[in-house]
Protein backbone atom coordinates (compact mmCIF):
# COMPACT_ATOMS: atom_id res chain seq x y z
CA UNK A 1 0.00 0.00 0.00
CA UNK A 2 1.86 3.24 -1.36
CA UNK A 3 -0.91 5.75 0.73
CA UNK A 4 -2.33 5.21 4.21
CA UNK A 5 -6.32 5.90 3.09
CA UNK A 6 -7.44 8.78 6.19
CA UNK A 7 -9.71 11.12 6.72
CA UNK A 8 -8.54 14.76 8.11
CA UNK A 9 -11.11 16.92 9.81
CA UNK A 10 -9.52 20.71 8.69
CA UNK A 11 -13.01 22.42 9.52
CA UNK A 12 -11.75 25.69 10.51
CA UNK A 13 -8.25 24.79 10.16
CA UNK A 14 -5.74 27.24 7.93
CA UNK A 15 -5.12 25.86 4.61
CA UNK A 16 -2.57 26.99 1.76
CA UNK A 17 -3.09 26.87 -1.97
CA UNK A 18 -0.38 28.35 -3.59
CA UNK A 19 -1.71 28.71 -7.34
CA UNK A 20 -4.10 30.85 -9.05
CA UNK A 21 -5.55 28.88 -11.83
CA UNK A 22 -8.45 26.62 -12.68
CA UNK A 23 -6.52 23.37 -11.01
CA UNK A 24 -6.03 25.64 -7.78
CA UNK A 25 -9.27 26.71 -7.57
CA UNK A 26 -10.86 23.01 -7.69
CA UNK A 27 -8.36 22.57 -4.94
CA UNK A 28 -10.19 25.13 -2.95
CA UNK A 29 -13.20 24.81 -3.60
CA UNK A 30 -13.10 21.08 -2.11
CA UNK A 31 -11.06 22.53 0.97
CA UNK A 32 -14.23 24.67 1.59
CA UNK A 33 -16.85 22.21 1.16
CA UNK A 34 -14.57 19.99 4.17
CA UNK A 35 -14.75 23.78 6.30
CA UNK A 36 -11.27 24.89 5.79
CA UNK A 37 -10.50 28.36 5.94
CA UNK A 38 -8.68 28.92 2.84
CA UNK A 39 -5.34 30.92 2.32
CA UNK A 40 -4.77 31.31 -1.86
CA UNK A 41 -1.50 32.49 -2.29
CA UNK A 42 -0.70 33.85 -5.96
CA UNK A 43 0.65 37.03 -7.80
CA UNK A 44 -3.21 36.93 -9.25
CA UNK A 45 -6.26 34.62 -9.84
CA UNK A 46 -8.27 33.43 -12.23
CA UNK A 47 -11.65 34.23 -13.52
CA UNK A 48 -12.35 30.31 -11.66
CA UNK A 49 -11.66 31.97 -8.19
CA UNK A 50 -14.33 34.88 -8.21
CA UNK A 51 -17.37 32.80 -6.72
CA UNK A 52 -14.60 31.05 -3.64
CA UNK A 53 -13.61 34.62 -3.16
CA UNK A 54 -16.91 35.49 -1.96
CA UNK A 55 -16.48 32.90 0.82
CA UNK A 56 -15.81 34.11 3.90
CA UNK A 57 -13.24 31.40 5.05
CA UNK A 58 -11.24 32.45 1.53
CA UNK A 59 -8.00 34.91 1.77
CA UNK A 60 -5.84 36.36 -1.06
CA UNK A 61 -2.44 36.85 -0.93
CA UNK A 62 -0.88 38.87 -4.08
CA UNK A 63 2.39 37.80 -3.73
CA UNK A 64 4.73 34.63 -5.26
CA UNK A 65 5.83 32.13 -3.21
CA UNK A 66 9.09 31.85 -0.26
CA UNK A 67 9.64 28.88 1.87
CA UNK A 68 8.15 30.71 5.26
CA UNK A 69 4.53 31.20 3.21
CA UNK A 70 3.90 27.59 4.42
CA UNK A 71 4.19 28.23 8.24
CA UNK A 72 1.20 27.67 10.43
CA UNK A 73 -0.76 25.84 8.16
CA UNK A 74 -2.46 22.49 8.81
CA UNK A 75 -2.14 21.61 5.38
CA UNK A 76 -0.82 22.58 2.02
CA UNK A 77 -1.35 22.28 -1.70
CA UNK A 78 0.63 23.47 -4.78
CA UNK A 79 -1.10 24.14 -7.82
CA UNK A 80 1.02 26.40 -10.17
CA UNK A 81 2.32 25.26 -13.80
CA UNK A 82 5.79 26.24 -12.56
CA UNK A 83 7.61 23.08 -11.51
CA UNK A 84 10.66 24.59 -9.37
CA UNK A 85 7.40 26.44 -7.58
CA UNK A 86 5.93 23.53 -7.03
CA UNK A 87 8.97 21.63 -6.26
CA UNK A 88 10.20 24.65 -3.32
CA UNK A 89 6.55 24.27 -1.95
CA UNK A 90 6.39 20.48 -1.51
CA UNK A 91 10.17 21.10 0.69
CA UNK A 92 9.22 23.64 2.51
CA UNK A 93 5.78 22.23 3.82
CA UNK A 94 7.89 18.55 4.26
CA UNK A 95 10.65 20.56 6.32
CA UNK A 96 7.72 21.34 8.65
CA UNK A 97 5.93 18.15 8.91
CA UNK A 98 2.95 19.90 6.81
CA UNK A 99 0.51 17.64 4.47
CA UNK A 100 1.70 18.53 1.10
CA UNK A 101 -0.20 17.57 -2.26
CA UNK A 102 1.52 18.68 -5.23
CA UNK A 103 -1.32 18.35 -8.04
CA UNK A 104 -0.06 15.60 -10.62
CA UNK A 105 2.87 14.95 -8.85
CA UNK A 106 2.49 11.84 -6.48
CA UNK A 107 6.45 11.82 -5.88
CA UNK A 108 6.24 15.45 -4.29
CA UNK A 109 3.05 14.40 -2.44
CA UNK A 110 2.85 13.60 1.27
CA UNK A 111 -1.17 13.20 1.04
CA UNK A 112 -3.04 12.74 -2.68
CA UNK A 113 -6.24 14.00 -3.19
CA UNK A 114 -8.71 10.48 -4.55
CA UNK A 115 -11.57 10.94 -6.72
CA UNK A 116 -14.60 11.64 -4.31
CA UNK A 117 -18.17 10.00 -4.01
CA UNK A 118 -19.86 12.33 -1.64
CA UNK A 119 -23.14 11.38 0.23
CA UNK A 120 -22.29 13.55 3.37
CA UNK A 121 -21.95 12.43 5.69
CA UNK A 122 -20.69 8.99 3.53
CA UNK A 123 -17.66 9.83 1.78
CA UNK A 124 -16.56 7.30 -0.27
CA UNK A 125 -12.66 7.91 -1.81
CA UNK A 126 -11.11 6.23 -5.03
CA UNK A 127 -7.62 6.46 -5.74
CA UNK A 128 -4.55 4.90 -7.96
CA UNK A 129 -1.92 6.71 -6.11
CA UNK A 130 -1.27 8.66 -8.81
CA UNK A 131 -0.62 6.23 -11.53
CA UNK A 132 -3.89 7.27 -13.43
CA UNK A 133 -6.27 9.73 -11.99
CA UNK A 134 -8.43 9.15 -15.37
CA UNK A 135 -8.95 5.65 -13.76
CA UNK A 136 -9.72 7.07 -10.46
CA UNK A 137 -12.60 9.19 -11.87
CA UNK A 138 -13.81 6.56 -13.81
CA UNK A 139 -14.45 3.98 -10.87
CA UNK A 140 -15.63 7.23 -9.29
CA UNK A 141 -18.31 7.28 -12.37
CA UNK A 142 -19.39 3.44 -12.06
CA UNK A 143 -20.19 3.89 -7.87
CA UNK A 144 -21.66 6.69 -8.38
CA UNK A 145 -24.05 4.95 -10.25
CA UNK A 146 -24.50 1.90 -7.27
CA UNK A 147 -24.42 4.17 -4.14
CA UNK A 148 -27.99 6.23 -4.23
CA UNK A 149 -28.14 10.00 -3.24
CA UNK A 150 -30.04 9.07 -0.48
CA UNK A 151 -27.10 7.16 1.63
CA UNK A 152 -25.99 10.25 3.32
CA UNK A 153 -29.80 10.36 4.80
CA UNK A 154 -29.28 6.78 5.74
CA UNK A 155 -26.28 7.52 8.12
CA UNK A 156 -28.06 10.33 9.33
CA UNK A 157 -31.15 8.41 10.51
CA UNK A 158 -28.35 6.05 11.61
CA UNK A 159 -26.63 8.14 13.80
CA UNK A 160 -29.97 9.93 15.13
CA UNK A 161 -30.97 6.37 16.66
CA UNK A 162 -27.68 4.87 17.42
CA UNK A 163 -28.06 5.86 21.40
CA UNK A 164 -31.64 4.19 21.64
CA UNK A 165 -30.12 0.95 19.57
CA UNK A 166 -27.62 1.18 22.21
CA UNK A 167 -30.12 1.09 25.09
CA UNK A 168 -32.60 -0.82 23.70
CA UNK A 169 -30.79 -4.12 22.26
CA UNK A 170 -28.03 -6.16 23.47
CA UNK A 171 -24.91 -6.26 22.19
CA UNK A 172 -25.66 -9.52 20.45
CA UNK A 173 -28.66 -7.80 18.90
CA UNK A 174 -27.20 -4.43 17.47
CA UNK A 175 -25.92 -6.01 15.19
CA UNK A 176 -28.84 -7.77 13.85
CA UNK A 177 -30.84 -4.95 14.60
CA UNK A 178 -28.64 -2.58 12.16
CA UNK A 179 -28.40 -4.98 9.12
CA UNK A 180 -32.37 -4.69 9.61
CA UNK A 181 -32.59 -1.17 9.53
CA UNK A 182 -30.13 -0.64 6.84
CA UNK A 183 -30.47 -3.26 4.30
CA UNK A 184 -34.77 -3.60 4.91
CA UNK A 185 -38.11 -1.48 4.97
CA UNK A 186 -36.76 1.76 6.48
CA UNK A 187 -33.94 2.10 4.47
CA UNK A 188 -35.85 1.75 1.36
CA UNK A 189 -38.31 4.93 3.00
CA UNK A 190 -35.31 6.72 3.45
CA UNK A 191 -33.77 5.76 -0.20
CA UNK A 192 -37.11 6.47 -1.89
CA UNK A 193 -37.44 9.88 0.38
CA UNK A 194 -39.94 8.94 3.00
CA UNK A 195 -37.48 10.22 5.68
CA UNK A 196 -40.47 11.15 7.96
CA UNK A 197 -42.05 8.31 7.80
CA UNK A 198 -38.55 6.23 8.00
CA UNK A 199 -38.11 7.80 11.29
CA UNK A 200 -41.26 7.11 12.62
CA UNK A 201 -41.15 3.53 11.59
CA UNK A 202 -37.57 3.14 13.04
CA UNK A 203 -39.23 4.24 16.82
CA UNK A 204 -41.49 1.94 16.66
CA UNK A 205 -39.63 -1.23 15.65
CA UNK A 206 -37.00 0.28 18.50
CA UNK A 207 -39.97 0.59 20.88
CA UNK A 208 -41.76 -2.48 20.40
CA UNK A 209 -38.50 -4.49 20.15
CA UNK A 210 -39.42 -6.02 16.65
CA UNK A 211 -36.13 -5.02 15.19
CA UNK A 212 -34.22 -8.33 16.99
CA UNK A 213 -36.38 -10.74 15.08
CA UNK A 214 -39.90 -10.57 13.08
CA UNK A 215 -41.03 -10.62 9.18
CA UNK A 216 -38.70 -10.36 5.93
CA UNK A 217 -39.39 -8.04 2.93
CA UNK A 218 -40.78 -8.68 -0.61
CA UNK A 219 -39.86 -6.92 -3.40
CA UNK A 220 -41.43 -6.87 -6.81
CA UNK A 221 -38.96 -5.93 -9.44
CA UNK A 222 -39.97 -5.13 -13.13
CA UNK A 223 -37.08 -7.38 -15.05
CA UNK A 224 -37.75 -5.66 -18.21
CA UNK A 225 -37.16 -6.95 -21.69
CA UNK A 226 -34.14 -8.98 -20.84
CA UNK A 227 -31.27 -6.53 -21.59
CA UNK A 228 -29.45 -6.15 -17.81
CA UNK A 229 -28.47 -2.69 -19.04
CA UNK A 230 -32.25 -1.46 -18.80
CA UNK A 231 -32.37 -2.36 -14.96
CA UNK A 232 -33.47 0.28 -13.01
CA UNK A 233 -30.51 0.70 -10.07
CA UNK A 234 -32.74 -0.13 -7.45
CA UNK A 235 -33.26 -3.53 -8.94
CA UNK A 236 -29.57 -3.90 -9.00
CA UNK A 237 -29.40 -2.82 -5.43
CA UNK A 238 -32.41 -5.49 -4.23
CA UNK A 239 -31.73 -8.17 -6.28
CA UNK A 240 -27.87 -8.26 -5.00
CA UNK A 241 -28.87 -8.45 -1.40
CA UNK A 242 -31.72 -11.23 -2.01
CA UNK A 243 -31.81 -14.23 0.16
CA UNK A 244 -34.15 -16.04 -2.17
CA UNK A 245 -35.25 -14.96 -5.47
CA UNK A 246 -38.89 -16.09 -7.18
CA UNK A 247 -38.62 -15.63 -10.93
CA UNK A 248 -40.98 -16.05 -14.13
CA UNK A 249 -39.96 -17.77 -17.16
CA UNK A 250 -39.53 -14.42 -19.05
CA UNK A 251 -36.93 -13.24 -17.04
CA UNK A 252 -33.34 -13.36 -19.05
CA UNK A 253 -30.65 -15.91 -17.89
CA UNK A 254 -28.56 -12.43 -17.74
CA UNK A 255 -30.95 -11.07 -15.79
CA UNK A 256 -31.01 -13.56 -13.49
CA UNK A 257 -27.26 -14.01 -13.20
CA UNK A 258 -26.93 -10.54 -11.67
CA UNK A 259 -29.51 -11.76 -8.36
CA UNK A 260 -26.80 -12.52 -5.31
CA UNK A 261 -24.68 -15.68 -6.12
CA UNK A 262 -25.94 -17.79 -2.61
CA UNK A 263 -29.67 -16.58 -3.00
CA UNK A 264 -31.88 -19.06 -3.29
CA UNK A 265 -33.92 -19.65 -6.66
CA UNK A 266 -37.70 -20.64 -7.12
CA UNK A 267 -38.72 -21.04 -10.36
CA UNK A 268 -42.66 -20.00 -11.09
CA UNK A 269 -43.12 -19.18 -15.19
CA UNK A 270 -45.95 -19.50 -16.58
CA UNK A 271 -47.01 -21.09 -20.42
CA UNK A 272 -50.07 -20.95 -22.21
CA UNK A 273 -52.08 -23.83 -20.22
CA UNK A 274 -49.08 -24.73 -18.18
CA UNK A 275 -48.21 -22.97 -14.98
CA UNK A 276 -45.45 -23.95 -12.50
CA UNK A 277 -47.80 -22.49 -9.86
CA UNK A 278 -50.98 -21.13 -9.61
CA UNK A 279 -50.77 -17.52 -9.08
CA UNK A 280 -51.96 -17.94 -5.43
CA UNK A 281 -49.79 -20.24 -5.06
CA UNK A 282 -47.32 -17.74 -5.57
CA UNK A 283 -48.82 -15.32 -3.50
CA UNK A 284 -48.74 -17.53 -0.85
CA UNK A 285 -44.91 -18.35 -1.06
CA UNK A 286 -44.16 -14.72 -0.68
CA UNK A 287 -45.74 -14.56 2.45
CA UNK A 288 -44.26 -17.62 3.44
CA UNK A 289 -40.71 -16.71 2.80
CA UNK A 290 -41.14 -13.07 3.92
CA UNK A 291 -42.43 -15.05 7.54
CA UNK A 292 -39.32 -16.54 7.69
CA UNK A 293 -37.47 -13.81 7.57
CA UNK A 294 -36.64 -13.32 4.01
CA UNK A 295 -35.19 -10.67 2.23
CA UNK A 296 -37.03 -11.49 -1.30
CA UNK A 297 -37.30 -10.54 -4.72
CA UNK A 298 -40.11 -11.35 -6.93
CA UNK A 299 -38.78 -10.93 -10.20
CA UNK A 300 -40.81 -10.61 -13.09
CA UNK A 301 -40.50 -9.96 -16.97
CA UNK A 302 -41.88 -6.39 -18.07
CA UNK A 303 -43.19 -4.21 -15.33
CA UNK A 304 -45.08 -6.16 -12.52
CA UNK A 305 -47.96 -3.61 -13.15
CA UNK A 306 -48.46 -4.34 -17.02
CA UNK A 307 -50.40 -7.68 -17.38
CA UNK A 308 -47.88 -9.12 -14.83
CA UNK A 309 -50.62 -9.57 -11.91
CA UNK A 310 -48.29 -8.01 -9.51
CA UNK A 311 -51.45 -6.13 -7.98
CA UNK A 312 -52.90 -9.55 -6.63
CA UNK A 313 -49.62 -10.37 -5.07
CA UNK A 314 -49.41 -6.79 -3.54
CA UNK A 315 -52.82 -7.26 -1.77
CA UNK A 316 -52.36 -10.63 -0.24
CA UNK A 317 -48.81 -9.30 1.09
CA UNK A 318 -50.93 -6.31 2.33
CA UNK A 319 -53.67 -7.96 3.65
CA UNK A 320 -50.82 -10.10 5.72
CA UNK A 321 -48.97 -7.06 6.62
CA UNK A 322 -46.17 -8.23 5.36
CA UNK A 323 -43.64 -5.29 3.98
CA UNK A 324 -43.17 -4.79 0.25
CA UNK A 325 -42.10 -2.29 -2.39
CA UNK A 326 -42.51 -2.57 -6.18
CA UNK A 327 -39.73 -1.66 -9.06
CA UNK A 328 -40.96 -0.69 -12.02
CA UNK A 329 -39.50 -2.03 -15.00
CA UNK A 330 -39.62 -1.62 -19.23
CA UNK A 331 -42.68 -3.58 -20.22
CA UNK A 332 -42.63 -5.06 -23.35
CA UNK A 333 -44.84 -2.70 -24.73
CA UNK A 334 -42.22 0.00 -24.46
CA UNK A 335 -39.34 -2.89 -25.19
CA UNK A 336 -40.22 -3.96 -28.08
CA UNK A 337 -41.53 -1.04 -29.56
CA UNK A 338 -37.82 0.74 -29.02
CA UNK A 339 -36.10 -2.50 -30.51
CA UNK A 340 -38.10 -2.10 -33.87
CA UNK A 341 -37.48 1.53 -34.14
CA UNK A 342 -41.41 2.10 -33.78
CA UNK A 343 -42.26 5.19 -31.87
CA UNK A 344 -46.39 4.31 -29.47
CA UNK A 345 -46.97 7.66 -30.35
CA UNK A 346 -45.99 10.26 -32.66
CA UNK A 347 -47.62 14.08 -32.90
CA UNK A 348 -48.40 13.63 -36.32
CA UNK A 349 -50.02 10.04 -36.65
CA UNK A 350 -50.91 8.91 -33.08
CA UNK A 351 -51.82 10.89 -30.44
CA UNK A 352 -52.45 8.80 -27.68
CA UNK A 353 -51.43 4.62 -26.52
CA UNK A 354 -53.68 1.76 -25.57
CA UNK A 355 -52.50 -1.20 -23.80
CA UNK A 356 -54.86 -4.70 -23.98
CA UNK A 357 -54.73 -8.31 -24.08
CA UNK A 358 -55.94 -10.40 -26.35
CA UNK A 359 -55.59 -13.70 -24.21
CA UNK A 360 -58.18 -15.60 -25.06
CA UNK A 361 -60.65 -17.12 -22.62
CA UNK A 362 -63.06 -20.20 -23.51
CA UNK A 363 -62.68 -19.71 -27.11
CA UNK A 364 -63.78 -15.89 -26.81
CA UNK A 365 -62.23 -12.44 -26.10
CA UNK A 366 -64.22 -10.05 -24.53
CA UNK A 367 -62.78 -6.31 -25.08
CA UNK A 368 -63.67 -2.70 -26.30
CA UNK A 369 -63.66 -2.74 -29.44
CA UNK A 370 -65.29 0.80 -30.26
CA UNK A 371 -62.95 1.74 -27.89
CA UNK A 372 -59.97 0.40 -29.51
CA UNK A 373 -61.37 1.26 -32.97
CA UNK A 374 -60.28 4.67 -32.44
CA UNK A 375 -58.23 7.06 -35.53
CA UNK A 376 -54.74 8.08 -34.43
CA UNK A 377 -54.10 5.85 -31.90
CA UNK A 378 -52.07 3.17 -30.97
CA UNK A 379 -52.99 -0.02 -30.02
CA UNK A 380 -50.38 -2.59 -28.15
CA UNK A 381 -52.04 -6.12 -27.84
CA UNK A 382 -49.85 -8.54 -25.42
CA UNK A 383 -50.59 -12.36 -25.57
CA UNK A 384 -52.35 -11.81 -28.95
CA UNK A 385 -50.57 -14.69 -31.19
CA UNK A 386 -53.53 -17.27 -30.70
CA UNK A 387 -56.69 -15.11 -30.78
CA UNK A 388 -55.03 -12.82 -34.09
CA UNK A 389 -58.06 -13.64 -36.43
CA UNK A 390 -60.15 -12.97 -33.78
CA UNK A 391 -58.76 -9.40 -33.35
CA UNK A 392 -58.28 -8.73 -36.95
CA UNK A 393 -61.81 -9.78 -37.44
CA UNK A 394 -63.50 -7.59 -34.65
CA UNK A 395 -61.19 -4.35 -34.96
CA UNK A 396 -62.53 -4.41 -38.54
CA UNK A 397 -65.75 -4.72 -37.81
CA UNK A 398 -65.59 -2.13 -35.43
CA UNK A 399 -64.47 0.76 -37.87
CA UNK A 400 -60.69 0.22 -38.20
CA UNK A 401 -59.69 0.07 -41.89
CA UNK A 402 -58.40 -3.42 -43.28
CA UNK A 403 -54.91 -2.10 -44.52
CA UNK A 404 -54.38 0.05 -41.02
CA UNK A 405 -50.25 -0.61 -40.86
CA UNK A 406 -49.84 -3.29 -37.92
CA UNK A 407 -46.43 -4.69 -36.43
CA UNK A 408 -46.46 -8.37 -34.79
CA UNK A 409 -43.24 -8.99 -32.62
CA UNK A 410 -42.81 -12.37 -31.30
CA UNK A 411 -39.91 -14.40 -30.15
CA UNK A 412 -39.35 -17.66 -28.21
CA UNK A 413 -36.41 -16.61 -26.14
CA UNK A 414 -37.16 -15.76 -22.65
CA UNK A 415 -34.79 -12.15 -22.78
CA UNK A 416 -36.67 -11.12 -26.27
CA UNK A 417 -39.66 -9.53 -24.85
CA UNK A 418 -41.24 -8.38 -21.19
CA UNK A 419 -44.43 -8.81 -19.87
CA UNK A 420 -44.78 -11.77 -17.13
CA UNK A 421 -48.12 -13.79 -18.62
CA UNK A 422 -46.66 -13.65 -22.10
CA UNK A 423 -43.65 -13.97 -24.47
CA UNK A 424 -45.72 -12.21 -27.49
CA UNK A 425 -46.59 -9.10 -28.03
CA UNK A 426 -48.78 -7.54 -31.45
CA UNK A 427 -48.95 -4.08 -32.33
CA UNK A 428 -51.89 -2.10 -34.52
CA UNK A 429 -51.30 1.18 -35.05
CA UNK A 430 -53.28 3.84 -37.00
CA UNK A 431 -49.72 5.10 -38.15
CA UNK A 432 -47.99 4.41 -41.55
CA UNK A 433 -45.48 1.64 -42.36
CA UNK A 434 -41.66 3.47 -41.31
Amino acid sequence: MDFLPIFLDIREQPCLVVGGGEVAARKCAMLLRAGARVTILAPKLGKAFDADLAASRVTHRAAGFQDADVAGYALVIAATNDDVVNRAVAAAARARQIPVNVVDHPALCSFIMPSIIERAPVIVAVSTGGASPILARLLRARLENLIPAGYGRLAALAAAFRDQVKAHFKPAERRRVWERVLQGPIAEMVLSGRDAEARQALQKAIDDQSLASGNGEVALIGAGPGDPDLLTFRALRLMQRADVVVYDRLVSPQVLDLVRLDAERIYAGKERAKHTFPQEDINQLLVRLAREGKRVVRLKGGDPFIFGRGGEEIATLAAEGIPFQVVPGITAAAGCASYAGIPLTHRDYSQSVIFVTGHLQDGSMNLNWATLAQPRQTIVIYMGLVGIEILCAQLIAHGLVADTPAALISASERASTGGESGASSAGRSSQPSQ
